[in-house]
Formats: C-alpha cells, structure tokens, sequence
C-alpha cells in the first residue's frame, strides 16, 4: 500500500485565509495512518496549533481525517472505502479547512484518495438464458448483461473472453462513458436435432482479477433526452421504438430497463408495449446530473436488441444559498483594531451556472463589513471603531442572494456583544463643590456627598473616592475632614471652631477599578457657619476682680453730659457679634442712660443738690445672636451671651485741676482702646 503523497502547497493571501495544501492517499489505510505533516506544510509552528483551537470543518456528516494538535499532523479517523465515498466518480477526494483563533484563520486542505484493486468484477447474475431459434441467421447479434467492477482506472474491468467459440464470437463497443458493451455474434448456424442446448463461459478480467458467467448478449445504439428537475411524475421523456423484419407472432416486440446496479428503475419506467419512457420518480440536478438507460427490446424469438437512452437532467434556480458559520466570536473588545475577523462563513449554492453564483452583503449601519477570502468563503470584520459606550450589542444580518431568476436569498444574524475597554475615566457632577457647617459640629458629622460616575462598565465602572493629602494651616486635611470611600460622604473629623478657621479646601480624587485605573479630582471648600458661641467681653471700664468702676460727675453737668462709654467686643461674627447696652439697675433711673448702640453713659437731666452722692449704675452688654430675643427667651435670659459692668457715681464739685485730669485720664483710654483695637473689632 503506498503512503500518502503531497501534491502541491501554494501560500495565498485573502484576507484570513493564509495558505492552502493537497494530499494524495490510498483507500484502505488503517486507523491513525499518516495523512501529512500539516504544521510544516502550512509553516505553522506547533504552539499556534495549541493556542489557536485549531480544529478540522467540514459540511460532511462522516469525518475521515483528524487533526493531532500536540504533533501538527493529520491522520487517518476512519478507515476510507473509496467506492463507497464517490462511486465511480474520478477524481475523489474529501475537501475540508483547518480553522484557528485569536487571530480567525482557516487553510484549505484537499485529501486526494486514489483506488485500490480491492473489487473483483461481478455479474448481477452467474447464469443467463437464451432462447434461440435455429433459424437465427448468420450475424445475429445479442447482448449480454454488461458485468461491473466498482473499481475506476486501470483497476476497472479490462476485458471479456468467450469460451468455446464454435458458434458465437464476441465483440465489444467502448462507450463514451468509458463502460464497454459486450456482443455475442452468431458467426455459425444453429441445428436444433445435432445439439438442442449450447453451454457458453464468459470470463472477465481486470488487472488482478477474474470472474465467469455463462450468458449471452447483443449491440448498443445511443439517444439522447432531456427532462426539467423536478418535473411530475407522469412526464414522458422519450420512445423508443424497434422493428422486426420477422412476420406473425415472432415480430412482437417488448421494451424493458436492464439497468441493474443504479438507481434508474426508481426514476424511471418504459411501457412494455409501446417503448414509452416515464417518471416514476424525483429528478434532482443536485443530486444526479444525468441518468443512462439501458434499454432492450425483445422477440418472442428471443431475438433482441438494445441501446443506450441519455437523459440529461436540466438546472432550474431552486436552492437557496446555504450559509454555514465556520467559526465566529460572541464577543469582541471596544478597542479591536480595524479588519478584525469577527466570523469565518463557507456560502454554498447547489444550482449551477449564474443561479449558482452568489453574492453576499450586511446589514447598513454596523461597523462591519464582508470581505470574500475566495470562492464561497467570506470573512466579516471590523470597519470602523468601535465604543461600547455608545453601542454594546450588535445584530448584523448576513444576506446571501443568487443571479437566477428569480433570485433567491438566504440570511442570518449574528449576535455580538461589545466588551468594555477602561478608557473611560470617573467624572464629577460638578466641577467644584461648596458646601457650610456650622462650627462646634459633632464628630463624625456628614457634611455633604461627591458624586462621579464612569461610562465604562462592571469593574471599570466601580468608582472608589480618596482624599488627596494636603494641609489647612500647617495641619493634614485629614485631621479636619475624611471621605468614604465606596460612597463619596465627606465626614467632618473634628469639632470646628469659627473663631479659628473660617472655611479651607481640598481636593478629592474619583478613580474607577480598571486595570490600569483612570482617575479624576475636583476641589472642595468648606465653609464655617458662625455659632453664637461666645460672649461680649469689656474692655472698658477695666474691671478687676468684684471691684466696681469709680466714676465721677460734678454737680454742674448739664443734660448730656459723658460720664463715661463701657466699650465691648465679641468675637463672634455678624450679628452675633452685634452688640447693645442697657441699663440694668439705677440709683435714680431717671439721672442716667446709655446709648444702646454705643454705650455711652450720659446724664439725662440737670444734676441737683438734692440728687444721692453715691450712684450706682449696672450696665449689661448683650450680642445680637440667635435666636432672636423674644418675650418667651427673655425668660431664659441667663442663656443669652451678655456681659454685665456695675459703675459707682460721685457727685461732687471736683477742682478745676481734678476735671482736667478725668479730661485726660478720659482721652487717655479712649484713644488707647481705639488704637489696639480699631483694625480687630472696626464696628466698635
């Protein structure tokens, strides 16, 4: 048995399809016989093999050959009848492609199977019998049953030997199909009364084998029909008629098929009496182009003749175009680059001519296209780039329509789900925030939320928040303020004081979990809301202690006369720093006031001998903060902020040196208040 040979290699380029190779092998080898070496035929190496699936497609249900990935080799699967795969049909071969992934690849191979003499040549029967008048003349021909060999070539039936040759002779036409006819001849006239049975041995011979019959046969004439696929049964396809120069009941004539080893008795049937041919059966140009019949026509005298009836079986447009997924992916990645294949398609048409051409196209609107690689092979790839964000799912419908009339089409559709790519980094809703707390807040108070989100998907969607490091005075923004991390909740970590920071920033960072992360940060300024949280504090008069504030008042003061200003500031802001000054208690109510937006004390009427000496004056100073100071709160006057200052009066008639030296004393304090204080407290 010879082993397998490689008939040509040709490296191509279209598109995925990267090279082609043939194989020839004998029918018969066993299973796991070496078909070829296709890993160094293709100039693959074995680790593509292995990485890339590569695996063997095929439309035919049995599957001769494998693949050996780990050796790069293919090999016999089933043991190959070639009679049984293609018939009488030169040359057979299985054609089939090996396909690979990541990158889509697929090579044609084409396994030749050359045959074997392993069929004798046989007869459908061993004995045959003919019944001849002895009055048959000189030349009368008659045709044996043709004996098959389903081998093809030279291991075909070769020739035919009669034996004994006293009477008969044989000779043999060559048809056009290859298959020969074989006629016995009479060459010596018959007597019945000398010999009343003849016994004849016909053997045949292809170049290893013999077989034997004892039969006769006759000539061979050809006609020609046509029949339209598909067409009913009951269409006529031909008659064929005969004569007889004999008269009387000699000259009947019958019709019959002779055919034996096909299919023609299913398809078509010959009226016995009058040499019409009929359907009986399906026509299909797909399946059979053509059918030969052999016909006979038959005496009553045995006397017979035959031809050869060729019906051709004519074309019409009706197969759609088959599309088969060779291999395709479900999923592709947002950032593949342009002409990636994304599905390998084999098309097929059965029709012949233009009904078999086709064509094939996508759907509008998708960022695909269809490049043929070669004949009835298509690869869809990319065209354009593609962003999940803005479509992650595509239908593409595939059409495939044949040039008949009228035409026929076939589609499918194709689902393919775009994978997420991070190339989408977290966005902010804004592109800053503010946001207020009122000092003296609780720690662990949430102050308010960031929110980003990210176009991405699952993973690279998941957005996390981190405080970036910076200082507020020196001091880590960290120990002011801290930020969840999955939800974007700024909490403050300590009480805040107004009084000693009025509002600070920082920046925090939304960065998403894809590998590598995107990030991006916004600022935030916190501002302080001041709380009334501190009382008015007296810087004048100076209070030492319980002692009280000695000031005094000559006799002679007239109405409106300064006596003295209580000067106070409260640290607070706003209104609650906002400060008035009332007289609490009096000595004589109707002697003194004090301005309530200024707290000077003057004198609100001429002073009189009749007037106390000592007077004594309570003054409270009070911040403007809120709550607002209804006639419910004033109930809870102790809560409110206030500062109280109690005076002592003299009224007397001091010398003219002791008024110059209050005068001063006076001017002394006021201007020294003003110049310590007037940038720190400017509405006092």
């Amino acid at each position: 048995m010879k082993g397998p040979a490689l008939l040509f290699f040709a490296l191509l380029s279209f598109g995925s399809v990267t090279g082609q190779v043939s194989y020839t092998i004998p029918e018969e080898m066993t299973k796991g016989s070496l078909v070829g070496n296709i890993a160094q035929d293709l100039g693959l190496i074995i680790k593509r093999l292995i990485s890339g699936k590569a695996r063997i497609y095929t439309r035919d249900s049995d599957q001769y050959v494998e693949l050996n990935r780990e050796r790069g080799v293919l090999l016999v699967k089933e043991r190959i009848d070639r009679e049984a795969l293609c018939r009488r049909t030169t040359p057979c071969a299985l054609h089939f492609q090996i396909i690979l992934e990541n990158p889509m690849e697929f090579y044609t191979v084409t396994v030749q199977i050359t045959d074997i003499n392993d069929n004798a040549p046989t007869f459908e029967k061993t004995e045959m019998e003919f019944k001849i008048s002895e009055s048959a003349v000189t030349g009368a021909k008659f045709v044996l049953k043709r004996a098959v060999d389903v081998d093809v070539g030279t291991n075909d039936l070769q020739r035919y030997e009669l034996k004994p040759t006293d009477n008969f002779v044989l000779k043999m036409h060559n048809n056009a199909d290859g298959n020969k006819n074989v006629e016995m001849v009479l060459q010596k006239p018959l007597d019945r009364e000398k010999q009343e049975q003849i016994s004849l041995n016909v053997l045949i011979m292809d170049p290893s084998s013999t077989g034997t019959m004892q039969r006769i046969q006759t000539i061979q004439y050809r006609r020609k029909s046509t029949v339209t696929e598909n067409s009913p049964k009951g269409t006529v396809v031909a008659t064929v008629t005969a004569s007889d120069a004999e008269q009387g009941s000699n000259s009947k004539i019958t019709y019959s098929i002779t055919n034996k080893v096909d299919d023609v008795r299913k398809v078509f049937n010959i009226n016995k009496e009058n040499g019409e041919v009929t359907l009986i059966g399906n026509t299909d140009f797909e399946d059979s182009r053509g059918f030969q019949l052999s016909l006979r026509a038959s005496d009553v005298g045995g006397l017979t003749d035959s031809c050869k009836l060729i019906v051709d079986v004519l074309d019409l447009n009706d197969n759609k175009p088959e599309i088969n997924i060779m291999s395709k992916s479900t999923v592709i990645s947002e950032d593949a680059k342009l002409n990636t294949v994304v599905t390998m398609i084999n098309v097929e048409d059965r029709d012949t001519g233009e009904r078999g051409n086709v064509q094939c196209s996508v759907s509008d609107s998708v960022p695909f296209i269809l490049k043929s690689s070669t004949n009835h092979f298509y690869t869809l790839v990319t065209d354009s780039d593609l962003d999940r964000e803005r479509a992650s799912e595509y239908n593409i419908t595939v059409t495939c329509s044949d040039d008949g009339v009228p035409s026929l089409s076939s589609s499918v559709t194709l689902t393919l789900q775009i994978s997420d790519v991070n190339d989408n980094a977290p966005v902010f809703e804004r592109s800053s925030y503010e946001a207020y707390i009122v000092e003296n807040n609780t720690p662990g108070l949430s102050i308010f939320t960031v929110k980003a989100s990210d176009a991405d998907w699952n993973q690279n969607a998941r957005v996390s928040y981190i405080l970036e490091d910076s200082s507020v005075n020196g001091v880590p923004v960290s120990s002011y303020v801290s930020v969840s991390a999955d939800s974007g909740v700024i909490h403050a970590v300590r009480s805040l004081d107004y009084e000693q920071i009025k509002d600070f920033h920082f920046r925090v960072k939304a960065q998403d979990g894809g590998s590598p992360p995107l990030s991006s940060n916004v600022t935030v300024k916190i501002m302080i809301r001041d709380q009334n949280d501190n009382p008015p504090q007296v810087l004048y008069p100076v209070q030492t202690g319980g002692s009280l504030v000695a000031e005094m008042v000559p006799r002679s003061a007239d109405v409106g006369y300064l006596v003295t200003k209580v000067v106070a500031v409260d640290v607070d802001s706003g209104q609650n720093a906002w400060l008035s000054y009332k007289l609490q208690k009096a000595t004589d109510r109707a002697l003194f006031e004090v301005g309530l937006q200024n707290g000077e004390i003057r004198t609100i009427r001429q002073v009189t001998d009749k007037d106390a000496v000592k007077q004594r004056l309570t003054v409270i100073v009070e911040d403007n903060g809120q709550p607002s100071r209804s006639e419910r709160e004033r109930e809870r006057e102790r809560e409110q902020p206030k500062v109280k200052v109690t005076l002592k009066m003299s009224l007397n008639q001091p010398s003219r040196a002791t008024l110059m030296e209050i005068k001063m004393l006076r001017w002394y304090y006021r201007n020294l208040w003003t110049e310590r204080n007037k940038s720190r407290y400017p509405s006092c």
